[in-house]
């Protein structure tokens, strides 16, 4: 118990420290002493902030979640509701994500306890992939992004669905277990939790929702940075200036979507913005790749799961939407 205080105060002081040197930076012209920073180093500052700011509420909301799965959601409950059959249970997986409003930010935790609780990883992966992107709120934003009409709404709602169930069965053939880091330790809930008070089982929910929060926030912070750096010292325009082709242009805003790291209930709006300089296919492509993994994304499932299996999840995203939306293009 003492360790766990003594590794969140550590990681306390050293989000505050960084807040408290974000600040210096961001308000330094308000103090008499002024620092001399380049406008890259600026630009890279608000850019890392914005990514932030948008990002931490819906990583609480994710950690809470999982706080709860953790106390009041045990073993037997997962067994019951899974289907042992694979097909039935990436199915079932893929329309509960669908129905699920969480953000591709505070998913990892969410799936990181479904599966430390016995949820098969295919499940899981089909509920990650579903669950940021065809959300109702998404599906909503995307809608009033594209002048109220239900036409992009439908396809990214459709198209990232079939998505979502390719890649959960490829990795249900490929990939057995939980795919878990060796360093990552599997908590299972024993019966002296479920015979505690509800109020001591609030407070257990609680602490493991501040240990998820922590554990969860410094990879968030690490993704932001690498986020911002990447939009700061590779602008947009130089990808823009590639996407000529009908191929290229899809491969630019897939590139993009993973750059930018945007919140999947934000990014309909910037997709719209770029409907007069490329094709349906190529905002579909940034509409459907982003939300299902993008770098902040990346370095959080990282720091849960084995580095192979990573990249092979990003991998097959990558691979299954370029390759609908190329087949699809002749009917779009």
């Amino acid at each position: 118990m003492n360790r766990i205080i003594r590794a969140n105060i550590i990681d306390i002081t050293g989000i505050l420290i960084l807040a408290l040197a974000l600040s210096l930076v961001s308000f330094s012209s308000n103090f008499k002493v002024s620092f001399d920073f380049p406008p890259s180093l600026l630009n890279l500052n608000t850019i890392f902030l914005s990514i932030l700011i948008e990002a931490l509420p819906f990583v609480l909301i994710g950690v809470i979640i999982a706080g709860v799965i953790q106390i009041f959601v045990t073993e037997e409950h997962i067994k019951r509701l899974i289907p042992k059959n694979k097909t039935m249970a990436v199915l079932m997986s893929c329309v509960v994500g669908a129905l699920f409003p969480a953000c591709e930010c505070g998913i990892v935790p969410i799936v990181r306890r479904l599966v430390s609780k016995g949820v098969p990883i295919h499940a899981a992966m089909g509920f990650m992939l579903t669950g940021p992107l065809i959300n109702p709120i998404v599906i909503t934003s995307t809608y009033m992004a594209f002048g109220n009409d239900f036409k992009m709404a439908g396809l990214r709602m459709g198209l990232g669905f079939v998505v979502a169930t390719m890649v959960a069965f490829t990795v249900s053939w490929l990939f057995k277990g939980n795919q878990f880091k060796s360093s990552i330790q599997i908590v299972h809930s024993h019966d002296k939790v479920k015979n505690e008070a509800f109020s001591n089982r609030i407070w257990s929910m609680l602490t493991h929702t501040i240990d998820e929060f922590f554990d969860m926030a410094k990879f968030l912070i690490m993704g932001a940075f690498l986020a911002a750096f990447v939009q700061t010292y590779l602008p947009a325009k130089t990808l823009l200036e590639a996407g000529n082709g009908p191929i290229s242009s899809l491969l630019v805003m897939m590139g993009l979507a993973y750059v930018l790291s945007l919140c999947s209930e934000a990014d309909a709006f910037i997709g719209a913005s770029f409907s007069s300089i490329f094709p349906t296919t190529s905002i579909l492509g940034f509409l459907i790749f982003g939300p299902m993994i993008d770098l902040k994304n990346t370095i959080m499932m990282l720091s849960v799961f084995r580095f192979k299996f990573v990249m092979s999840v990003l991998a097959f995203v990558a691979s299954f939407v370029f390759i609908t939306l190329i087949l699809l293009q002749v009917f779009l």
